[in-house]
């Protein structure tokens, strides 16, 4: 009887190369950690409502996500609900309604606001406002300066105060876009 060569099939277990994937996994999350930030530097980024000056539009304690785009497209509009930085305290931002354009000159009489001499016919504020502030006396506005209010006037720091006085295009980091939570009352905000 004759001898049969026989071969042995077999398998060799590669040993996992351990730099490979520890530079592959750093590779991966650099590559999250810079799409994420530029989603938050140019696109959106999550804000927190907090305070009354927006009632009863916003809530305090609601989060919402800020448009970072579309005032790169067109300028912003009255009635526009707008975040910006407060001038005098970092890391803190406002959050008010566009009521005075550029070019625009605002006056607040007895309660009411005044867009180049006639009363603007608006019903976001909650109630008449007692204080006018700054606009007691007329307001012109610059090709870049916009007049804000909070919806809630008579517990809002706005344009009518000399902490916050006018808000510059430059200053305007976005647009309230979308509310997250609380998830009852998830969805985009209406600005018009």
């Amino acid at each position: 009887m004759g001898r049969k060569n026989r071969t042995e099939d077999y398998i060799e277990e590669e040993k996992p190369d351990v730099m490979r994937e520890l530079l592959g996994m750093l590779v991966y999350v650099g590559i999250v950690l810079a799409v994420t930030f530029l989603i938050i530097t140019f696109v959106g980024q999550r804000t927190h409502v907090s305070g009354e000056s927006m009632e009863n539009t916003l809530d305090d304690g609601d989060q919402l996500i800020v448009d970072k785009v579309t005032y790169r497209f067109h300028a912003p509009e009255r009635y526009d609900i707008i975040v910006f930085p407060f001038r005098y305290k970092d890391n803190t931002y406002y959050i008010k309604r566009i009521i005075g354009l550029p070019g625009e000159t605002v006056q607040i009489v007895d309660g009411e606001i005044y867009i180049n001499g006639e009363v603007l016919q608006e019903s976001y504020g909650r109630e008449v406002m007692q204080d006018a502030g700054l606009a007691a006396e007329p307001i012109t506005l610059g090709d870049d300066e916009y007049f804000v209010l909070g919806d809630n006037r008579n517990y809002s720091s706005d344009s009518r105060d000399p902490s916050v006085a006018l808000i510059h295009r430059k200053e305007i980091v976005g647009r309230a876009w979308l509310r997250i939570w609380p998830l009852s009352s998830f969805g985009i905000l209406k600005h018009q």
